[in-house]
């Protein structure tokens, strides 16, 4: 079968995030003739070559190949495969990095003038199509071209278009947030393990309400800390436990925690 460039997509970058596109892409129905890969690591390509049956191609080729490119690569390779593809890359080409913390000016500057570039942040759980991702498009980037990227984006979770100057608070958020999330799991599992529980039961125990809590947030649509406060009852032992964490001053090293990774995406994107 024949496949038209028009059709086709190159993930340059095959690490956790261009797979976890690449797989949210096929359980949604693209076709994986469409699709073609590229990265450093062969062995990386064989595996999902044979795992997904799609195409392992070098990035100038897969970019000449290619109408829509994911650069998927971390921020400091974003340079030289930049520089590596820039040739390659045609007039009606669209361009949408997940890089954290690269501006579209900087890919705008390193790539032929007028080529149509969308910034993305992702997160990990695409991997599980229940990722949340943020888009903005550069300075050519037109709306069906950016309906284009939300559309790749939209098979591994939801998507949200934001004004540029957001995606810095974006990555420290949901970029990062799945981290936080897990930090804080890690801690109740080790304190249900500490109160002599077995550790695959406080870890049931914990994923579960995790799961439970976010679906609440999720289908009840109340705030937060209406839903805290049903939890908290007077003089309880929630109440209790909150107490510690406020005299810990939990909640503003979050808020500062939060505010340092915007600050390094930031950084990021000056070259730091």
């Amino acid at each position: 079968m024949t496949v038209s460039r028009a059709d086709t997509v190159a993930i340059l970058g095959a690490g956790v995030m261009g797979e976890a596109l690449l797989s949210g892409w096929l359980r949604g129905g693209r076709d994986a003739a469409t699709v073609l890969i590229s990265d450093r690591s062969p062995e990386r390509l064989a595996h999902l070559e044979d795992k997904y049956a799609v195409r392992a191609r070098p990035a100038a080729e897969a970019a000449a190949q290619a109408a829509t490119l994911v650069l998927a690569v971390k921020p400091q390779d974003m340079r030289a495969l930049v520089q590596e593809i820039s040739g390659a890359v045609g007039d009606s080409t669209l361009v949408v990095s997940l890089a954290a913390g690269i501006t579209t000016a900087f890919l705008e500057a390193q790539l032929p003038e007028g080529t149509s570039v969308a910034r993305v942040m992702p997160n990990t759980p695409a991997l599980v199509d229940q990722g949340m991702s943020a888009v903005s498009p550069g300075a050519n980037c037109d709306a069906d071209q950016l309906a284009t990227a939300t559309g790749l984006l939209q098979a591994c979770g939801r998507v949200v278009a934001l004004p540029e100057h957001h995606l810095d608070a974006v990555t420290a958020i949901s970029g990062s947030g799945p981290a936080y999330i897990f930090y804080v799991v890690e801690a109740m599992i080790e304190a249900g393990v500490l109160l002599g529980m077995p550790r695959a039961t406080s870890t049931e125990l914990v994923v579960q309400t995790l799961y439970g809590a976010a679906t609440m947030l999720k289908e009840t649509g109340e705030h937060p800390t209406v839903l805290r406060e049903q939890v908290s009852s007077p003089g309880g032992t929630t109440m209790a436990a909150l107490r510690e964490l406020d005299d810990h001053k939990v909640r503003a090293a979050f808020l500062t925690a939060i505010e340092a990774a915007a600050r390094r995406s930031a950084q990021l994107a000056a070259g730091e």
